[in-house]
């Protein structure tokens, strides 16, 4: 079995992880104390990131399996890599002003559809195969 879909996937969930931290930060060093959701417009920025994050991650993940399982393990890394890459970007542009995240979200955006639409054709070809 080829390692690079875990990896792939490991890094995805520490980027996660590392976004969660950034929320803790955020809370105290804005001093919006939980269950309180917003507050200083910054924290409101470091909070989107990881909730979008995690929105995408529940796209992102079924749909890179899929590809790696019926496209290509390698190339489903490459774009789960790229999808990675573009979420780095979104937080890192999102963190200094919204407008900012657009070309991270863009980035991440193409490596989802890239991974649904080869996924989609993977299983439709193994699909019609056994047919």
């Amino acid at each position: 079995m080829n390692p690079y879909p875990a990896l792939i996937t490991l890094l995805a969930l520490i980027l996660y992880f590392v976004l969660g931290i950034n929320v803790g930060r955020a809370r105290v060093k804005y001093k919006v104390m939980p269950p309180q959701m917003s507050g200083d417009p910054n924290f409101e920025r470091v909070l989107r990131v990881q909730q979008n994050t995690l929105e995408q991650l529940v796209l992102f993940l079924p749909a890179f399996w899929l590809f790696c399982q019926y496209v290509s393990s390698v190339w489903g890394s490459v774009l789960g890599a790229v999808w990675i890459v573009g979420r780095i970007l979104y937080a890192w542009g999102y963190y200094q002003a919204a407008e900012k995240r657009i070309p991270g979200f863009g980035i991440a955006a193409l490596a989802t559809i890239a991974l649904l639409l080869g996924a989609l054709v993977g299983v439709m070809r193994v699909l019609f195969q056994q047919l």
